[in-house]
């Protein structure tokens, strides 16, 4: 990626919506040319969709919880059926596989602290293959405007800067 794809994706993030227009004259760049860029973003599948973006507040999901979840037995098959069930769950906005003590990690909005604990205890801690569930509440959660890329060194050296 070069720095006019790397502004392409920028703007792209930070406005989906926005025309082709728009995003050349952001840019600086010929409508044709943004137009070929945000098509081969997509083809190699840097961009993968567009998106809306939710205030999970106005949903009535304004409590969010990070859910850790232990499985056994110890399977890819284990795993990969608890994660697509939870990836199902309307309360799921995000599931990840991790390392360490915990198999998924999985980030819900709800309504409420009871509805939380509900679901908790009655959707989740009674799986069989569930050996572990802690939860933690979310208190504040900001999602990143947009993606930048890594400066180069960093990327290839495998360290980070934070100066």
């Amino acid at each position: 990626m070069d720095a006019v794809d790397q502004a392409i994706l920028r703007r792209l993030q930070r406005d989906g919506r926005q025309t082709n227009r728009e995003l050349a004259e952001a840019v600086g760049i010929a409508p044709s040319t943004a137009l070929e860029r945000t098509r081969a973003l997509r083809s190699r599948g840097v961009i993968t969709g567009f998106h809306a973006a939710v205030d999970f507040e106005r949903l009535d999901r304004g409590v969010q919880a990070l859910i850790s979840i232990r499985i056994r037995p110890q399977s890819r098959e284990a795993i990969e059926s608890a994660r697509d069930s939870m990836a199902a769950m309307p309360e799921a906005i995000g599931v990840f596989v991790v390392t360490g003590n915990e198999d998924l990690l999985v980030h819900v909005a709800v309504p409420s602290t009871a509805y939380l604990r509900d679901f908790v205890l009655d959707r989740l801690a009674r799986r069989k293959e569930f050996v572990d569930v802690r939860t933690t509440v979310v208190y504040d959660y900001v999602q990143p405007v947009e993606q930048a890329e890594l400066p180069l060194a960093e990327r290839h050296e495998g360290r980070t800067s934070y100066t």
